[in-house]
């Protein structure tokens, strides 16, 4: 049996390319939109890709199965419960699906959306579950949801023996969970001996430890959850995003393009575009961007030098179609367009204290609501950055403000986000809460 997890660190989501050596039949797990890579290593081991596996109908990307199914003539599979405007094989609890040698056997495991899960999905990550208050199964409530993860969770994963390897769709950072964990696989036994969500308790306990403390939700996520329903336009292989001449970005601009700037905050601040969001393509990108921009957005990349076709696949992961190109040199456009050009204010974090006196701040704490429980800098509000664009009427625009989340990545994102609907003093904190945290304990 051929094996293989791929895994991207920018959406904490995990595919796989399951074959069978000797009959040379392959199928592929919850594929990302980007196929190259399962083409690639199925030519390379001699494998034919007959059939793509979607445990559920995806909220935190785009699923490739239209896409390998294009390329591959393979067919397409979801549980029994999924409607799709596309033609699918529908799996029930216990069919078989027979690759020659290897045969895969199906388990519904309803709870994080109620279709079924191939590997444990998002219904069984390590260290957590899936959460049930995500709106990927339209028409099913977040109770209802909850009972049948309780269900999948407490009877039939726990029902399987110790030593069974469980392998999910998603680790750390994923926001289909609160407490995922960094590893990659696990077994059975250790989640029973280690994951909260699997320790013998009653369902309404259950629903009460799974529901606590779940971080926002991008908005971007229903928009893929019905995406990945539909019958689409699928994303050819080796696509690319051009070049714009100086020219073209100015009309781009004046017709209501967005600039995403994916350069890293240090350069952003230095001098950015007027109006442009700051989401750095060395972090979750992708998610990111569908906290601040809308999936019709169209936009215009200005990325690091050979990260600009990189920049334009992640936004593709979620569906996010519209990049007009990307502009080549950016320090260069900068120097010769310098009246758009502006600077971002950072501050340390005891700039921010000489700041803050006898000034009338407001400071934006950004974080999830679960890392609030390390403490928040004096006198600040709580808006998750994934609902900052939906909140920020909620801010007065004419006070100084400054954001923080926990470390200065996605502090810069939010004040970026705050200076393009018209707040004018804007900063953003250097190292976080972090870095306050660690001033104040060595004061």
């Amino acid at each position: 049996m051929y094996f293989a997890q791929y895994y991207l660190d920018c959406l904490s989501q995990a595919s796989y390319l399951i074959g069978d050596e000797s009959s040379s039949q392959a199928v592929v797990v919850d594929p990302r939109r980007d196929i190259e890579e399962y083409l690639a290593d199925a030519e390379a081991h001699g494998l034919r890709i007959v059939g793509v596996l979607n445990t559920h109908f995806h909220a935190d990307f785009v699923s490739g199965h239209l896409e390998l199914a294009a390329a591959t003539g393979a067919w397409i599979g979801y549980g029994r419960a999924a409607q799709t405007d596309f033609e699918v094989r529908a799996f029930g609890d216990g069919d078989r699906i027979d690759l020659g040698d290897v045969v895969l056997e199906v388990m519904e495991t309803p709870g994080h959306t109620p279709e079924y899960g191939v590997l444990t999905g998002d219904a069984l990550f390590i260290g957590d579950v899936g959460r049930p208050d995500l709106l990927a199964s339209i028409g099913v409530t977040a109770d209802e949801l909850g009972r049948m993860l309780y269900d999948t969770i407490q009877r039939k994963l726990m029902g399987l023996p110790d030593e069974t390897r469980v392998f999910p769709a998603h680790g750390a950072g994923s926001a289909c969970g609160k407490n995922l964990s960094t590893e990659r696989q696990s077994t059975i036994g250790e989640q029973r001996r280690t994951n909260y969500a699997c320790q013998p308790m009653a369902e309404e306990q259950f629903l009460a430890l799974v529901t606590a403390g779940q971080p926002p939700a991008p908005e971007y996520f229903v928009y893929n959850a019905v995406l990945n329903r539909k019958e689409r336009e699928s994303r050819k292989p080796g696509s690319t995003v051009r070049a714009l001449s100086p020219e073209e970005v100015s009309r781009a601009l004046a017709a209501g393009a967005k600039v995403i700037d994916a350069r890293d905050a240090a350069e952003f601040s230095a001098g950015h575009l007027r109006g442009a969001l700051n989401v750095p393509v060395d972090g979750r990108m992708a998610e990111t961007v569908g906290m601040v921009l809308k999936p019709d957005d169209a936009v215009v990349l200005m990325a690091p030098a050979g990260e600009e076709q990189e920049a334009a696949v992640r936004l593709a992961r979620i569906g996010y179609d519209r990049a007009v190109g990307f502009v080549p040199r950016p320090e260069a456009y900068l120097i010769d367009h310098s009246d758009q050009v502006v600077r971002a204010s950072r501050l340390t974090p005891s700039q921010l204290e000489a700041a803050a006196m006898g000034c009338d701040l407001q400071v934006v704490d950004i974080r999830n609501a679960g890392e609030l429980e390390d403490g928040m800098l004096p006198g600040a509000v709580h808006v998750p950055l994934a609902q900052l664009a939906a909140r920020a009427g909620e801010l007065d625009p004419s006070r100084p403000t400054v954001v923080y989340c926990a470390g200065g990545w996605r502090s810069s994102v939010g004040a970026s986000l705050l200076r393009s609907v018209g707040f004018t003093d804007v900063s953003d904190v250097l190292g976080g809460y972090a870095g306050w945290a660690a001033q104040h304990a060595s004061a």
